[in-house]
């Protein structure tokens, strides 16, 4: 370009994308790994059951052979689990632990504790709210009604799931797939009292008889002499977030299912998990 005296000069033109979608993509330019392994987990996490490479692949855009090193990382750390003979891959262990470590902050804690807190005092038992952590059960509220004993489950107490009623009703609602690989053989099972399941068998038909009652209970597997009922808190997907249970000595009446189920209703409702 001249200028009005005939020199020469120069101009910068400078054109300024979206600012939004230029962050995001320089966000995902610096670390692409970072990104793509995020995106496998958020995905994983919104399917109902566990999915294939292949299909991975191409729900995300991302090269085959990149989802076979990214999920092999994570295999490794405990974040996803092998499924080899259906040849597909679920959450691990270790995804659970963030969760739960996220549940124990807010808001389930905060929204749970005066359902819990309601609960016993309508029942006059203590009841407790719970997430999964691996094969255990993690507790993260519990309220301890009058002139009741303490009992093991008080906060930040793990119990074998397997064993526990919260436990049980989430178990009860994982893919069967996933409850494969938390508990693949016998000794992935432990014991408190003598009672309970020991084996894969035997837990895959109690948690056919929780999905049919839609309640999970146990007597005497955790303490002898105490009985709990406990029922699922399901996210969008029908994904266990939490459990919410009632435990006590002896016999109880009126039964308190109802109202256990009915608290765990309320919850979903308040945590924004619309299924309909």
């Amino acid at each position: 370009m001249q200028r009005p005296d005939g020199t020469a000069s120069w101009q910068t033109v400078s054109v300024i994308p979206d600012e939004r979608a230029t962050q995001d993509e320089h966000r995902r330019a610096q670390v692409p790994a970072a990104d793509q392994t995020l995106r496998i987990l958020r995905h994983l996490a919104r399917r109902p059951a566990p999915v294939a490479a292949s299909a991975l692949a191409r729900d995300l855009g991302i090269p085959r052979s990149t989802i076979y090193h990214l999920l092999s990382t994570l295999q490794s750390h405990g974040f996803v689990v092998h499924l080899a003979q259906e040849r597909r891959w679920g959450l691990g262990t270790s995804a659970f632990e963030l969760a739960g470590g996220y549940s124990r902050q807010e808001p389930l804690a905060r929204l749970g504790r005066p359902l819990v807190a309601s609960l016993a005092d309508r029942l006059g038992e203590s009841a407790h709210l719970a997430v999964m952590s691996g094969r255990d059960v993690l507790y993260i509220v519990e309220e301890r009604a009058a002139r009741r004993p303490a009992l093991v489950t008080e906060v930040g107490v793990r119990l074998p799931a397997h064993l526990t009623a919260t436990g049980r009703a989430m178990l009860a609602a994982l893919p069967r797939t996933q409850v494969r690989a938390l508990y693949p053989d016998a000794s992935a099972f432990t014991n408190r009292t003598g009672r309970g399941p020991g084996r894969p068998a035997e837990l895959r038909e109690l948690l056919r008889q929780v999905r049919q009652n839609g309640v999970a209970t146990e007597d005497g597997e955790v303490t002898a002499g105490f009985r709990s009922v406990a029922a699922p808190v399901l996210d969008h997907a029908g994904w266990p977030a939490a459990s919410i249970a009632v435990t006590w000595e002896g016999d109880l009446d009126p039964d308190p299912t109802a109202a256990v189920q009915a608290a765990a209703r309320v919850l979903e409702s308040r945590l924004g998990f619309d299924r309909r």
